[in-house]
């Protein structure tokens, strides 16, 4: 698979909040974790809100797979380093914009726009 398909990307991208897992050095899975998600273009990203300290982020960058799963559909991801963006910044306001003065502020911090990771899928 080179890319997500429009259904994964809608369905992904308009879920409140999905759940993550990371890979164990032995290839098995942690517990899941719950997390915000945005869609730009055609591309998925998540972030930190603790930044680099986040458990989840660590053992993403570490072994740099895992999977995310929303809805009851479950999907293997790759997670690879994203440069900071107005438009990813600019996603996390529409989308969790209610939020706003509270969890949505840490999203937005130069901490957690440091931990952005694009999801890739994998086969």
């Amino acid at each position: 698979m080179t890319g997500w398909s429009a259904e994964q990307l809608d369905h992904l991208g308009s879920t409140g909040e999905l759940e993550i897992t990371t890979a164990r050095d032995d290839g098995s899975s942690r517990a899941w974790v719950p997390i915000w998600v945005v869609r730009v273009g055609d591309e998925l990203f998540v972030r930190s809100y603790r930044g680099t300290q986040g458990g989840w982020y660590r053992h993403a960058t570490r072994l740099a797979r895992g999977r995310i799963r929303a809805g009851g559909v479950e999907h293997a991801v790759g997670f690879v380093p994203a440069e900071t963006s107005a438009a990813v910044d600019d996603a996390y306001r529409a989308k969790y914009g209610r939020y706003a003065g509270g969890p949505l502020d840490p999203m937005l911090s130069e901490r957690a726009a440091a931990t952005t990771l694009k999801l890739v899928p994998q086969n």
